[in-house]
């Protein structure tokens, strides 16, 4: 595997990291309460960074995410790209290619989902949706919704269509979040068999990688914090224990960042990703939940102000951590997910005692192309 940028990758990821940079300043976000910053929003499209992901692919998308959540930037980015154009085109018709993804890229149309399928929403034969989901990340901000329902069928629904009420709800990260109500809900179908499994297994991989650029940043806010903050007539990073909770904190950001290049790097080649992208998921819930606390904590006193730009940190690691499920859920699939690749009829005989006509069990071989 490779995970070097392209040229074209390279180069979005670094006009994203300026725009975000100029533009998601801690004045601003505080201006913008839980709703999203237009100003920045307009200059992101504008500048081609929203329609670039159709070719970019994940592994770019994962980079300009990662520069998003260095900023803790509030705009609709992951959801729109994820919900929206990505899942359009890897899975929409050419008429609804055709129809929403120049909209999408323009960001005259945002885009959401809700993920993931909870059993909460039902299809008639006629394609009305009923039902709702309690907590849909930039909802107050989209036109359109990207709804599982509860046979694994993806529908795309319009936030201003007959059936459809949205109400704001506020959730841990500001995120314009809303809750979702359709009654007998006019929508149309995305995809067809396994569209949703590879949806979220897209949107797993994306937001691990926003979560690696969240952590990045608090792990960032620590280390200027500590190495300027004096105490005993030092900064606070000469001491060995400052030195060791920042390495782990490091260390654990990497690991997210890794996994989530992984994950999409096999995405874009085509390969089988669904485990990966569910190993990307739990580093992000649980080792991203351990570096924004490291974040705080390293701040001492000013950790605890509500004000200050390392708690924003916080509060989007935390909501990441739970968002398309915590640790232990992630755990659990991940485990069940593997246990169906494990043959049943394993022998428990040490191989000392297996009888010369039992046949050997190796590991399964690589598929061809597919080289780690």
């Amino acid at each position: 595997m490779d995970f070097h940028p392209t040229e074209e990758q390279a180069a979005a990821a670094g006009l994203a990291a300026r725009i975000f940079g100029d533009l998601a300043t801690h004045d601003r976000l505080g201006a913008a309460g839980t709703g999203s910053d237009a100003e920045l929003w307009k200059a992101l499209t504008t500048a081609g960074l929203t329609a670039a992901v159709e070719d970019v692919g994940l592994l770019g998308l994962v980079l300009l995410l990662e520069e998003q959540g260095r900023t803790t930037a509030q705009v609709p980015y992951a959801a729109t790209c994820v919900y929206g154009i990505l899942a359009l085109t890897r899975h929409g018709s050419d008429e609804q290619r055709a129809r929403l993804l120049p909209a999408l890229g323009s960001g005259d149309a945002v885009a959401t989902g809700a993920f993931p399928d909870r059993g909460r929403i039902t299809a008639s034969p006629d394609g009305r949706l009923t039902g709702g989901a309690p907590a849909v990340p930039w909802l107050r901000e989209a036109t359109h919704v990207l709804v599982p329902d509860a046979a694994g069928a993806l529908w795309l629904v319009r936030t201003d269509a007959p059936g459809v009420r949205t109400e704001p709800v506020e959730t841990t990260a500001p995120w314009s979040a809303g809750a979702l109500t359709l009654t007998a809900a006019e929508a149309e179908r995305v995809g067809g068999e396994g569209a949703y499994a590879d949806v979220l297994a897209v949107a797993r991989t994306a937001f691990a990688g926003l979560q690696a650029g969240v952590c990045a940043g608090s792990l960032a806010r620590a280390v200027e914090y500590t190495s300027t903050r004096e105490q005993f007539g030092r900064p606070l990073s000469t001491n060995q224990g400052v030195m060791l909770r920042a390495a782990d904190a490091y260390m654990d950001t990497e690991a997210i960042r890794v996994t989530a290049y992984e994950a999409a790097w096999r995405v874009d080649e085509g390969f089988p990703a669904g485990e990966h992208a569910l190993t990307a998921a739990w580093w992000a819930s649980e080792a991203g939940k351990r570096v924004v606390h490291a974040g705080q904590h390293l701040h001492g006193g000013m950790g605890a102000d509500l004000d200050h730009p390392v708690h924003r940190h916080f509060l989007w690691g935390r909501q990441l951590d739970a968002y398309l499920g915590c640790g232990s859920e992630l755990l659990a699939e991940l485990g069940a997910v593997l246990s169906e690749d494990t043959p049943e009829d394993t022998p428990e005989d040490t191989p000392e005692d297996t009888p010369e006509d039992t046949p050997a069990y190796t590991l399964a071989s690589t598929p061809e192309g597919d080289e780690a």
